[in-house]
């Protein structure tokens, strides 16, 4: 068996399709189905059993036996960057994490989970290295904890990787409402409006110039399947393309699939001013000296695909 957690998820979900490809069908998905927007995503996965996340975290609590388990990918969290209680943010990000983690070393099952380039914060420094982790917020700052108590631990009973997801964008993320990807975003405002709307400038640069490292969650994916077939692989690694890209480009592209439309820039929002980041780029060193080889999706072929998809004519 293979365990997911936030499986209904964004990365969770496309995670699970991605296993379903390579006939692997006998997966755990772990979630909080209060939501219950969110069996869309799943809707068309194989599945072996569904699970809720507070059940599930008791069962581990107790180290009750899940039969044979080949790895955990742990995507569940809290991943609201806006969201500044601290208390609730700990307890979903880091206290669950660590119950996984434990839970995974006993049994010497490979864990893979999510971290987040968040907690690189406001800098230019994007090694996976203490002095380049700056986080900007309390979401940044919970998956720096928790990739911090991995550092210091060592674990070697078992595999453990942790991937710093930059900007995924991609299928299956339209329950995330404001969280979800420009990509989503703009599509909307353009269908509605005949617009899109980026931010105007801010930290020294200029309109739509902010710049993000854009990444597909297809690429997501591939990594995180490149790790569960190389389980001597472990450590914390960059998953980005490696090209930061202005949010002009993004715009420009998904103008350029609908074939009209222009940008408007609106005033900075002051609730961001000081906890946005305005400029990534994935160093992909770490990742490449262990062997990862693939190449990645540029941005205009990435919203190609996710535009294809999402306007797709029903079967």
């Amino acid at each position: 068996m293979i365990i997911v957690t936030g499986g209904a998820g964004f990365i969770g979900s496309n995670l699970i399709r991605g296993l379903n490809e390579r006939g692997e069908d006998d997966v755990l998905l772990v979630d909080d189905f209060t939501d219950g927007h969110k069996f869309a995503n799943v809707v068309d996965c194989e599945l072996a059993d569904v699970l809720d996340r507070g059940d599930f975290l008791a069962r581990i609590r107790a180290d009750q036996d899940f039969g044979a388990v080949r790895a955990v990918f742990h995507q569940g969290a809290c991943s609201t960057t806006t969201e500044w209680n601290g208390r609730y943010m700990l307890d979903n990000n880091y206290e669950y994490s660590k119950a996984v983690l434990h839970w995974c070393q006993s049994g010497s099952v490979p864990l893979l989970y999510a971290s987040s380039a968040a907690v690189y914060g406001g800098g230019r420094c994007f090694r996976e290295a203490p002095e380049c982790e700056r986080p900007l917020n309390v979401y940044g700052y919970s998956k720096l904890l928790f990739d911090r108590y991995v550092r210091r631990r060592r674990p070697d009973r078992a595999q453990v990787a942790g991937l710093r997801y930059f900007n995924v964008y991609g299928p299956r993320e339209q329950h995330k409402g404001t969280m979800a990807s420009t990509v989503f975003h703009f599509d909307r405002q353009l269908r509605a409006d005949g617009e899109v709307r980026l931010f105007a400038g801010s930290d020294g640069y200029g309109d739509g110039e902010q710049r993000r490292d854009f990444i597909h969650v297809e690429d997501a994916v591939a990594v995180n399947l490149w790790l569960l077939e190389h389980p001597s692989v472990s450590g914390i690694f960059n998953v980005g393309t490696g090209r930061s890209r202005s949010f002009n480009e993004v715009g420009q592209a998904v103008v350029g699939w609908h074939g009209r439309g222009e940008i408007r820039y609106v005033p900075f929002p002051d609730h961001l001013r000081g906890s946005y980041q305005s400029f990534t780029e994935a160093d992909l060193g770490r990742l490449r000296a262990a062997g990862y080889t693939d190449e990645f999706l540029s941005v205009e072929e990435g919203v190609r695909r996710y535009l294809d998809w999402l306007h797709a004519p029903c079967p």
